[in-house]
């Protein structure tokens, strides 16, 4: 049996192992809630209290779609974010090695501990000294340096790229209108030339929309 099937069959093994731990476990305390648990039910533990009103009509009403809108809005520039993260680490480790007291060479000549555990962090399994470099930059410190400067450099441009992506986006969805919160007010009022600032002395006879 070669080693990939035997690591398949092992990570089963293991995810069935603690799918049956994580049931076992839940049905047992399941099962002596059952047992000890007091059990006395009455009609005003069934009310709502603390956190709502009693409902009143049929639960089939219109929902005001604009919430959704800009729900899914703010989630979609949201989640962006979690793209900085990589950025962020990049470009901090690439200026820890700009750093002075940072320990970049050796004193036999090879990659200093800082050097070596910034290279491992960034996904280089065995880092070490090319010559060429050496030989282009005049020593290792200014060959890792060199290599920072130009990883920063980089990682500054990519950054910048990708915020530019972001605001041709956000510009998209402003455009359209996705931004605004009533948009047949919004349009009517910009076809009739009045500003939003009117909004204000309107809002006393406009109707007012809700969930």
């Amino acid at each position: 049996m070669s080693s990939a099937i035997e690591g398949s069959i092992s990570l089963a093994a293991y995810l069935a192992l603690f799918a049956s731990v994580g049931f076992i476990f839940v049905f047992f305390n399941l099962l002596v809630g059952r047992f000890f648990r007091p059990h006395n039910p009455h009609e005003e533990k069934g009310e709502i209290y603390e956190c709502g009103e009693p409902t009143i009509g049929s639960s089939f009403v219109q929902f005001d779609l604009r919430f959704y809108v800009v729900a899914l809005i703010f989630i979609i520039f949201d989640v962006e974010v979690a793209f900085l993260f990589p950025w962020a680490t990049v470009f901090g480790k690439a200026t820890h090695l700009m750093n002075s007291e940072a320990v970049v060479a050796a004193v036999d000549g090879g990659l200093g501990s800082d050097a070596i555990g910034v290279y491992q962090e960034l996904g280089v399994r065995a880092p070490s000294v090319v010559n060429q470099l050496v030989a282009e930059s005049g020593s290792v410190v200014d060959a890792v340096r060199d290599n920072a400067a130009t990883l920063m450099t980089l990682a500054a441009v990519e950054v910048l790229v990708f915020f530019a992506i972001l605001l041709v986006a956000y510009a998209y969805e402003w455009h359209l209108g996705a931004l605004d919160w009533i948009r047949a007010m919004v349009e009517e009022r910009r076809q009739s030339g009045t500003s939003p600032d009117d909004s204000n002395t309107a809002s006393a006879t406009e109707p007012v929309m809700s969930a």
